[in-house]
């Protein structure tokens, strides 16, 4: 995710030696009372010598979210709202204690994962001057309002089959767009979202997996 600064800690050197001479009779050099940062150049521009208060302000700046960012907390929010309502079904259409189980855990991990990003949301854009517009269709995974529709229809088995094809390709593509942010996003916080939506939601397709082999 976003070029962070590589930064190496040049340590000054005292140099030694007597009566002002090097042992070699050379002129003693000045001692470097300060540590310094060196900080690598893009592509074809030379490294920079940076103090170390420099550094961390540039550390700072580097931090700001872009576009992609503010894109993906956009789009998840709404993508996890969709995992949550089609979650909230199950209590009483499901006939597998292990689908009812699966759907409590989705609906009480992502409730607070929205919450997280709207706070994120209310810190970096306030005013929402900077967080675009989407279309669900725009976002992968999403169930469409037939598919919807006849997963709310849906009783026992049916359900349980339906639920799980659908909430496999919802977290796929919840996947799907934490990988685009991580590859294109600049926010630390964001970027710590994004691999835990990865993590938690690659295993979470595996436990449903399992459940679609009964």
């Amino acid at each position: 995710m976003r070029g962070v600064l590589s930064l190496a800690l040049c340590l000054g050197l005292a140099a030694c030696g007597g009566g002002g001479q090097e042992p070699d009779g050379g002129v003693k050099k000045p001692k470097t009372s300060a540590s310094s940062v060196i900080a690598p150049g893009k592509p074809g521009e030379p490294a920079k010598t940076l103090s170390p208060e420099d550094a961390e302000s540039a550390k700072k700046e580097d931090d700001r979210p872009n576009t992609a960012d503010f894109r993906y907390v956009a789009m998840m929010t709404t993508h996890h709202a969709q995992a949550i309502e089609l979650s909230r079904l199950a209590p009483a259409r499901a006939s597998s204690a292990g689908v009812k189980a699966l759907a409590e855990r989705i609906a009480d991990t992502q409730g607070p994962e929205i919450d997280a990003m709207k706070g994120w949301q209310a810190e970096y854009d306030p005013k929402g001057t900077r967080t675009p517009k989407h279309e669900h269709g725009a976002m992968p995974g999403m169930a469409t309002q037939a598919q919807l529709a006849r997963l709310k229809a849906a009783r026992g088995q049916d359900f349980d089959q339906l639920f799980l094809r659908l909430m496999t390709k919802h977290h796929e593509g919840a996947i799907d767009m934490a990988g685009d942010v991580l590859g294109g996003g600049n926010n630390m916080r964001v970027e710590e979202m994004a691999n835990d939506v990865v993590a938690q939601q690659s295993s979470e397709i595996h436990r449903m997996e399992a459940l679609a082999k009964g």
